[in-house]
């Protein structure tokens, strides 16, 4: 199975409807130049989102948008 990056898989949301929880992450995902692209590691990006403090970036978008990547790809 390939190894896809968080990131990676998160970008695939982008386009969509803002209204919608996982593209407003997406975006900001995007936008965000600190944010850890290459890491696969639930911890790594759990505490950089709750450093963040950043309301399109929030942890309960993210935890659902991981539990569908590590569905997939963990």
């Amino acid at each position: 199975m390939s190894r896809k990056t968080f990131y990676a898989y998160v970008l695939t949301y982008r386009g969509g409807e803002m209204e919608e929880p996982a593209t407003h992450f997406a975006e900001a995902a995007f936008h965000d130049a600190q944010f850890p692209k290459q890491s696969t590691d639930y911890e790594e990006i759990s505490s950089y989102i709750e450093m963040l403090s950043h309301d399109a970036l929030n942890a309960r978008t993210f935890d659902e948008l991981w539990e569908s990547y590590a569905t997939k790809y963990v």
